[in-house]
Order: structure tokens, then C-alpha cells, then sequence
């Protein structure tokens, strides 16, 4: 008794208290040993004790949110359900590490031991706040990495698209760098006018310029059809492969004919091979270009995004924000949402941690996704409006039942799947928003649920 009492004496929460009211508590708690590998609580089974780790370690082991946790619980710790906590079953599994000794106070004296030490049930309380603190800390950055997880997912996959189109055009270059190299020579040996020169350069480079109009594939059917036709009417049998390829160019049988006019059938040949092999080469740079241009437009709005090397608090421009927010979540538009944009203003400025404020709009426009099932309309307006910029996200899905629009901001609650939406959670923009001294408003009916944002006017606060 004496050494468990002096051990008691040693874990913080009940440090300094009366000596009668820790001889009473050990009177009241049920003391045990377990060797390493033992458990003394179960996940699931009913929280009916608290539990003092008077030496070893313990941990904490168990499934949460699907995924599998594992807490390190030293000696000195208080754990297991505690007076006032609204557990019904323990979380985690009780697991000794090494020998350890511990006490197990019952849950149903909780009330005794209000009334007994009142100093003891403050602290315990105190420790139960810091608890949910913690669980609370744990919570956001799991479902921050949840959420980082799938917008990096849909990022990679974004990325992941142009620079498969850059390398594949880059491939297939080197071929047609040979073929138009082959048929340049041929050209070269071919005793040719100063004025045959010139026509051929100057029908390759206004092809190669040309801009190239949409066909639906029956039309290009069409013209390649058109095109053999011609070709063959020259004696040329075996281009079919350039007719496709010059009907994909939208390149027309009047302009061939010309070629023919100027030139005896081989020449023509030769010409033709080169002048398609350059269309084919301009179409190839121009997917090379477009695809670099589409992963720099990424990556800057992957840095403005996360406003990376810039200060954390500075004047945001909201619509940037919003602009780079709907780049970032294009892996989710593109397939069937349509997006409305209303920008009204020339300079909506917030004084903001401009990462942030990104987080916000990527959990309000995933929402609104996630409730179109992925195809619908968007709206996104911003406007300013009595020394405030508003910010609507809005869409037109199902909308928010009754029963669930009083509880969308409190903390945890969520009508998705594990796994499911970015994580973030509706209490976590709403204290974003609070920390920005603005204020979260939604309306919803079905076909038309509105999230409207207020954000002071950078500078509003000095006019």
C-alpha cells in the first residue's frame, strides 16, 4: 500500500493532493500487473473504467476512421474513460508494452469521487479537455493528409497527361525528322526551277500555318476518301497513309492538284511526302507546346495555390485564388461539370494567410462537385459589397436536407464515406473564415444550394 501510494504520488494529475483523498482513490481502485503482450482494455468493449499507469508502458491500439492507430501511453498517464466524458466504448485497445503495474477505478464511483476530491475531478477534466484537443489535432491532420492525398492523386494524374503527350510526340518526331530528311534529298536530286522551289515552300508553309478547323470523323472520312481518289488518278496507288494524313490536316484536293500541274508524278511524290511529313511535324510541336504549357499553368497555380515563397499573411486577390482553386480541381470538372463564373471588380483584396483561403475554396467546390455526382452546373461569383468581398460557391445538385443544414459546420460531422470528399470539413472553413473575421452563410432548396463567403475588404478596417 505504501509503495503503490508513493507511485500514485508520482503521476502529474494527482501530484500535491491531500494524502487522505489519494488512500481513498487506491481504496476504490482495483490494482493490477500484466506482462508484456497482455491486453487490459478492449476497443469496443464498454468505457466502464479509468485507468492510472502507475509503472511500464502501455499503448493504445485500434482502428479509427479506417485506419490503424497505434498511441504510446507511459507511465504517469491517466487513461480509459474519465468523470464527465460522454465515452460509451473504449476507442482503442489497452496493451502493455512491458510489465506493467496500473490502477482501475470504476466508472460508476465517477460521482463519488466528484463529491470526495473536487480538486482530483477538475484536474480530470482538465486532462479530458486536453484530450480532445489532441484528438481533435490528430483528427484535422489525418484528414489534411486524406485530403492532400487526393488532390495530389488528381494532380498527378493532370500532370501525368501532357507530360505522356509531350514524350509520345517527341517519339514519334524522330521518325518523321528521317522521312522528311529522305524526301528533302529527293527532292534535291530532282532537277527543279527556281519557280517549282518556291511554289513548293510556299504551299508547305501556308499548310504548316494554317490553323486546323474540328472535323467529326465522317467528314474526315471524306476528304481522305477524296484525296486517294486523287492521288491514285495520278498514278499514285500506295499513299493511303498520306491521304489519312493530310485529311487529318484538312488539306484540300485543290490545293495537291497544283502540285501535280507543276510537277511529273515522282517529283509530286516526293514533294507531297515532305509536305506531309511537315504538317505532321507542325501538329507534333504544337502538342509539345501545348502539353509544356499546360504543366508550367499547373505548376504555377500549384505555387500561387499554396502561396509558396511568399509571405504567409499578405493581400490575397480573391479571384486568383478562386482561378487557381478551379485549376487545381480540373481533374474533377472536366467530366460533365460546367463551370459559370461571375467576377464583379477589378481589385477584390483580403488581407489573408493565402493558403489558407485556398483550403476553403477547394472544400466548398469539392462539396458542390461531390453533390452533382460529378455533372452539373457551378457557379462561382465574387463581388464586393459593403466594404466586404462575397464569394458564392454554388451548384445545382439535390441540395441539403432539412434535417442535415443545422449540423454541416459542427465539428466531425460528415454524410460522406471513409475516404470520401477532401477532409477538410465544413468546421474547418467556418474557423477559417472566423480567423479572417468574416462569416459562412448557406442556403439550399433542391437544384440550388448557395455557400456565400464574407471576407472584410483589405484595408477596410483603416477607411
Amino acid at each position: 500500500m505504501v509503495e503503490t501510494l508513493q507511485l500514485l504520488r508520482k503521476v502529474p494529475v494527482f501530484d500535491g493532493l491531500p494524502e487522505e483523498h489519494l488512500k481513498w482513490f487506491l481504496s476504490r481502485s482495483q490494482e493490477l500487473r500484466f506482462k508484456p503482450g497482455e491486453t487490459y482494455s478492449r476497443q469496443g468493449d464498454p468505457a466502464d473504467a479509468m485507468f492510472v499507469v502507475l509503472e511500464g508502458d502501455v499503448q493504445g491500439r485500434g482502428e479509427l476512421a479506417g485506419d490503424s492507430v497505434v498511441l504510446p501511453i507511459p507511465a504517469g498517464s491517466v487513461t480509459g474513460t474519465l468523470p464527465f466524458s460522454r465515452m460509451k466504448t473504449f476507442t482503442l485497445s489497452g496493451r502493455a508494452v512491458t510489465d506493467v503495474h496500473l490502477l482501475r477505478y470504476p466508472a460508476s464511483l465517477f460521482p463519488e469521487l466528484v463529491q470526495k476530491s473536487p480538486e482530483l475531478a477538475t484536474r480530470l477534466v482538465g486532462l479530458m479537455s486536453d484530450r480532445i484537443r489532441e484528438t481533435t489535432r490528430f483528427e484535422q491532420q489525418r484528414d489534411r493528409l486524406a485530403g492532400l492525398g487526393k488532390l495530389s492523386a488528381g494532380l498527378a494524374h493532370e500532370l501525368n497527361n501532357p507530360a505522356s503527350a509531350a514524350k509520345r510526340a517527341s517519339s514519334q518526331l524522330r521518325d518523321l525528322l528521317k522521312r522528311v530528311r529522305d524526301a528533302s534529298h529527293e527532292l534535291g536530286k530532282r532537277d527543279l526551277t527556281s519557280a517549282q522551289k518556291a511554289e513548293i515552300e510556299k504551299l508547305e508553309a501556308s499548310l504548316t500555318q494554317a490553323s486546323i478547323p474540328h472535323l467529326d470523323p465522317l467528314a474526315v472520312s471524306d476528304l481522305e476518301d477524296q484525296i486517294d481518289s486523287l492521288l491514285r488518278s495520278h498514278g499514285q496507288n500506295d499513299l493511303w497513309q498520306l491521304a489519312a494524313d493530310l485529311a487529318r490536316r484538312n488539306v484540300s484536293p485543290q490545293a495537291l492538284e497544283q502540285v501535280f500541274a507543276m510537277l511529273d508524278p515522282d517529283t509530286a511524290r516526293a514533294a507531297l511526302v515532305r509536305i506531309s511529313t511537315s504538317l505532321e511535324i507542325s501538329g507534333l510541336l504544337q502538342e509539345i507546346e501545348s502539353s509544356s504549357s499546360r504543366i508550367s499553368d499547373l505548376v504555377r497555380a500549384i505555387k500561387e495555390y499554396t502561396f509558396m515563397d511568399q509571405a504567409p499573411l499578405q493581400n490575397v486577390d480573391v479571384v486568383k485564388t478562386l482561378e487557381n482553386t478551379l485549376t487545381i480541381l480540373n481533374h474533377k470538372l472536366k467530366h460533365g461539370v460546367t463551370v459559370k463564373r461571375e467576377y464583379r471588380g477589378n481589385s477584390l483584396f483580403v488581407n489573408s494567410f493565402g493558403s489558407e483561403l485556398s483550403q476553403v475554396w477547394t472544400n466548398l467546390i469539392d462539396n458542390a462537385i461531390d453533390a452533382m455526382s460529378g455533372k452539373g452546373e457551378l457557379r462561382v461569383r465574387a463581388y464586393e459589397d459593403d466594404n466586404s468581398v462575397v464569394v458564392e460557391i454554388a451548384d445545382n445538385g439535390p441540395g441539403i436536407s432539412p434535417e442535415v443544414l443545422p449540423h454541416i459546420f459542427e465539428p466531425f460531422f460528415t454524410t460522406k464515406g471513409v475516404g470520401e470528399g477532401t477532409g477538410l470539413g465544413l468546421d474547418t472553413v467556418k474557423r477559417i473564415v472566423r480567423k479572417h473575421r468574416g462569416n459562412i452563410q448557406v442556403r439550399s432548396k433542391p437544384g440550388d444550394t448557395c455557400f456565400q463567403v464574407w471576407l472584410p475588404v483589405a484595408g477596410a478596417d483603416q477607411k
